[in-house]
């Protein structure tokens, strides 16, 4: 994946967890939950923009730290929508898929940095 399909990609979630913001209910719970999935969910896309003008390695793995913590905590708000049975689980089980795939992603991309990094320092 390129870095600006992974850019439309995150994009792509940011826009499909504010839709999932829209659908929660306007109770207490809902708002909470909705608040902060706002926040990370969207913040994946934002950070991950700013990973890809990082001025250096390490720049970049702090960068990308954030996305990837953001993209983890954006699957929490999501789960605690699902087991507080904010929306069914049924339209949250593609969201969390996304959510656990760039995790994953993110993860994978700061550790290749890291070991390549690494592996430039040696030489």
């Amino acid at each position: 994946m390129t870095n600006q399909e992974l850019k439309e990609r995150t994009m792509d979630f940011a826009v499909r967890v504010l839709t999932m913001v829209d659908a929660l209910p306007k109770t207490t719970a809902g708002k909470t939950v909705g608040n902060q999935i706002a926040r990370s969910g969207t913040s994946v896309a934002a950070n991950y923009r700013a990973a890809l003008r990082a001025k250096s390695d390490a720049d970049f793995i702090n960068k990308i730290t954030i996305v990837l913590e953001e993209a983890d905590e954006s699957g929490f708000w999501i789960e605690l929508a699902e087991k507080a049975k904010l929306l069914p689980s049924k339209r949250l089980k593609a969201l969390l898929q996304e959510a656990e795939e760039l995790t994953k992603i993110f993860n994978a991309t700061r550790a290749t940095t890291k070991r390549r990094t690494a592996r430039n320092h040696k030489s």
